[in-house]
C-alpha cells in the first residue's frame, strides 16, 4: 500500500529520506555536564563578575571619584607661615590637656609657629597666669574634653561669664561622643571638634590666636 504525503507513520518512505547532520555527542545545551566540558576545551561561560568595574569607572570609578554620597573629600590645608618670634611676648593661648600625645603635638606645633602656649590644670592656674600678664585676657582655651580632672562641663561656663567674648573657648573629644558635644556647646564651648579635626586644623588654630592682638584683630 502507497502511503500518502499526509500520512506521517509510514515506514518505507521514511528510509528515502535525507539524513539531517547530527549533533556532535560532546556538545550539550545547557547543564553542569554542559558547561564542564566548555570549562575543559578552554571556554568559561559562566556569570561574568562585574567587580571590575570599580576601577574603570563604576560606582566607584572615574565617576566615583567624588567619594561616598554625603562624605566629603578631605583636604589638608597647608601649614601657615611662622610667627616674628616674640621671646618676651606673654602666651595667648591656655591648654586644659593632661594626655601626653596631644600636649607634645601642640608644643611641637606652637614652636614651629612661634607660638606660646600654656598647659594649665586649673582655674586658679589660668588667674594665676593671667595676674601675671597683667590680666590681659587669653585669646584662645582649648579643652580636653575628656580631661575629668579639670571638669570642662562645670569650668567653661565660669570662664565663659568671666573673659566675655574677647576668649574663645575649643574643645575636642572622641568623634563619637555626640552627648558630650551638644552639653559642650550649651554650657558655653564656642568649637567643638573631634580629635582628628581639631589635630587637623591645630596649626590654623595657633597661629591665628597666637599672633599679637592687633594682628588677629586684621
Amino acid at each position: 500500500m502507497n502511503v500518502g504525503p499526509g500520512n506521517p507513520s509510514g515506514g518505507g518512505g521514511g528510509r528515502n529520506r535525507r539524513r539531517r547532520g547530527r549533533r556532535p555527542p560532546n556538545q550539550h545545551r545547557g547543564g553542569p555536564m554542559g558547561r564542564d566540558r566548555q570549562e575543559h576545551s578552554g571556554i568559561y561561560t559562566a556569570p561574568m563578575d562585574h567587580s571590575y568595574r570599580a576601577g574603570q569607572g563604576g560606582s566607584n570609578g572615574s565617576k566615583g571619584s567624588r567619594g561616598r554620597p554625603g562624605f566629603a573629600p578631605s583636604y589638608k590645608p597647608a601649614d601657615p607661615e611662622p610667627l616674628p618670634a616674640n621671646h618676651n611676648g606673654a602666651p595667648r593661648i591656655f591648654a586644659f590637656i593632661d594626655d601626653l600625645f596631644f600636649m607634645a603635638k601642640i608644643q611641637e606645633t606652637a614652636r614651629k609657629l612661634n607660638v606660646k602656649v600654656e598647659f594649665v590644670k586649673s582655674e586658679k592656674d589660668l588667674l594665676d597666669h593671667m595676674q601675671q600678664n597683667g590680666e590681659e585676657r587669653p585669646s584662645l582655651i582649648i579643652f580636653d574634653l575628656n580631661n575629668v580632672n579639670a571638669k570642662p562641663l562645670t569650668l567653661i561656663p565660669k570662664l565663659k561669664s568671666k573673659l566675655k567674648k574677647g576668649t574663645s573657648i575649643i574643645g575636642f573629644l572622641s568623634h563619637v561622643q555626640g552627648d558630650l558635644k551638644q552639653k559642650a556647646h550649651e554650657v558655653g564651648c564656642d568649637m567643638v571638634l573631634p580629635r582628628s579635626a581639631f589635630s587637623q586644623n591645630l596649626p590654623q588654630l595657633l597661629r591665628r590666636h597666637g599672633a599679637p592682638e592687633e594682628e588677629s584683630t586684621q
